[in-house]
């Protein structure tokens, strides 16, 4: 495995041991995790956009339409 290493400042020292869910939890073991949920929610957040896009043309069909119009000047 090959091995790098990366300059944090305190701040982010102290967010990172701060959100540990253990306290001897790896700073590479944290951030393989945070990166794990982090590509959850994307994959989420796609699918939300997606179903939103679908929505998107039958919702203005719902909405625009003339009967409603006419209750709206009743």
């Amino acid at each position: 495995m090959e091995q790098s290493t990366i300059l944090l400042d305190k701040e982010t020292i102290q967010m990172l041991q701060k959100n540990r869910e253990y306290p001897r939890q790896s700073y590479r073991e944290l951030l393989r995790h945070m990166i794990q949920i982090f590509e959850q929610v994307q994959k989420r957040n796609q699918y939300d956009e997606f179903l939103h896009k679908i929505q998107q043309k039958k919702m203005k069909e719902l909405w625009d339409n003339k009967e409603d119009e006419a209750w709206e000047h009743a």
